[in-house]
């Protein structure tokens, strides 16, 4: 069953992709999110193609690394809390959800500690949403900008969450509006940062995200049904 909603995700990407400006990236990275979802229901989307896993929190996401027999990149795409910092830079191999100077100096510090330069996603809250993480836009640049100048992280782009609108069209300006933001910060010359991803899009919505040209989504429901709890 996995494997079967995995071949739909990827079609629908592949028709989203069809539909959008050709200026925009041509490859899409589908984020499989595993959130309370058990090792085997990982192994078998992996052993159907998943290459990469995101997780949304630090306890769960580390009994799974300790047990998954398998290679595959990790992606923290929850809220961290900076007292997990050094736990989330040992496991991820890019952490999506940074929104605070606070934050960004804590995993700075955590991934000096290891050697590591940890690669990051800066969050942005473009509905300004009091219930959901991420900077606001008007903040957004002074936080890139001293992001950049971290020696121990690598700023790869941006992340947003849409609200869950019930017209799922409602996200589209949103995502289009992000996509504005993130082609004006791929535009700065930057110290470290190699600004590549666009991170927009779940379950939901991921179709729309990708016409409006999302490089990478992050798909759960889509992929192992619904969660068990």
């Amino acid at each position: 069953m996995i494997e079967e909603r995995l071949q739909e995700v990827r079609s629908n990407i592949e028709a989203s992709k069809a539909k959008r400006d050709a200026s925009f990236d041509h490859d899409v990275l589908l984020v499989a999110v595993t959130k309370n979802h058990d090792i085997y229901a990982m192994r078998e989307a992996i052993d159907a193609g998943v290459t990469d896993i995101g997780e949304n929190r630090i306890q769960e996401a580390k009994e799974k690394f300790e047990t998954l027999d398998r290679q595959v990149t990790w992606h923290l795409i929850g809220h961290l809390q900076t007292n997990k910092a050094k736990q989330a830079v040992k496991m991820f191999d890019l952490i999506h959800s940074v929104d605070t100077l606070h934050l960004a100096e804590a995993i700075d510090k955590a991934a000096a500690g290891i050697g590591k330069v940890q690669k990051v996603l800066v969050q942005v809250n473009l509905a300004q949403e009091e219930s959901k993480s991420g900077i606001y836009e008007d903040e957004l640049m002074d936080l890139l900008h001293k992001v950049d100048e971290m020696e121990n992280l690598q700023l790869m782009g941006l992340m947003c969450i849409a609200p869950n609108y019930e017209d799922v069209e409602e996200c589209r300006p949103l995502f289009a509006k992000m996509r504005k933001i993130f082609d004006k910060v791929k535009e700065i010359s930057w110290q470290t940062a190699n600004i590549k991803y666009l991170s927009m899009g779940m379950t939901h919505d991921y179709t729309i995200a990708v016409e409006e040209g999302a490089n990478v989504v992050r798909v759960g429901t889509g992929i192992f049904g619904p969660r068990q709890y």
